[in-house]
Parts: structure tokens; C-alpha cells; sequence
């Protein structure tokens, strides 16, 4: 069931980001998005921390993205890494040219 939870959710030309709120790298990933107008939908940050399954997804994104750790940020169906890794995206300009080819910015 973890498994379709999170291929429906990666599915589309939105942002995905898996992550817990407590951790400092999710927090982090958050702060780079937020400096970015996402038009409608095309942004969704799924808490996995009180979910029954979370041990389940976790595995699951390891499976396909080669970690277990959250965040887990994905482009469309393209997992783009973490927390650094997206903070150096947007640090090298590559990020907002990411978004703005799936459509997702305003």
C-alpha cells in the first residue's frame, strides 16, 4: 500500500517532498521552496511522521530513490534528492529552471 501511496502522489507535473517536520534537512528543503510562487497544486509536502505506514514508505523510497532518509524531494516522477541537495540546486540557478519545465511555478 506504501508503494501506491507514493507513486500516485509523485505522478504529474507537481513537487513532492516526503518529509518530518522535526528534521532539520526537511526544514530546510521547505525554506528553499517557500522562496519560489508555486502556481496551484503544484507543491505538496506529505508529513509522513504520524502515519501508520511510515516505516513502509520509507522503505519504499529507498527502493526507489537509493535512501531511506528523509526529506524525499521529488520533480514529477524524478526524485532531485534532500535538503542539500535541493538547497544547492538553488544555489546554482538549476532548480528554478527545473520547476519552470514541468510548469509548476506562477
Amino acid at each position: 500500500m506504501a508503494q501506491e501511496f507514493v507513486k500516485a502522489k509523485i505522478q504529474g507535473d507537481k513537487v513532492v517532498v516526503f518529509l518530518k517536520p522535526s528534521c532539520p534537512y526537511c526544514v530546510t528543503a521547505k525554506d528553499v521552496l517557500s522562496k519560489y510562487k508555486f502556481r496551484a497544486g503544484h507543491l505538496e509536502m506529505i508529513d509522513i511522521s504520524g502515519r501508520s505506514d511510515m516505516s513502509s514508505i520509507q522503505d519504499f523510497l529507498q527502493q526507489i530513490t537509493g535512501a531511506r532518509t528523509v526529506p524525499r524531494v521529488f520533480i514529477g516522477e524524478e526524485c532531485i534528492g534532500g535538503g542539500s541537495d535541493v538547497s544547492e540546486l538553488h544555489r546554482s540557478g538549476k532548480l528554478e529552471g527545473m520547476l519552470q519545465k514541468i510548469g509548476a511555478l506562477q
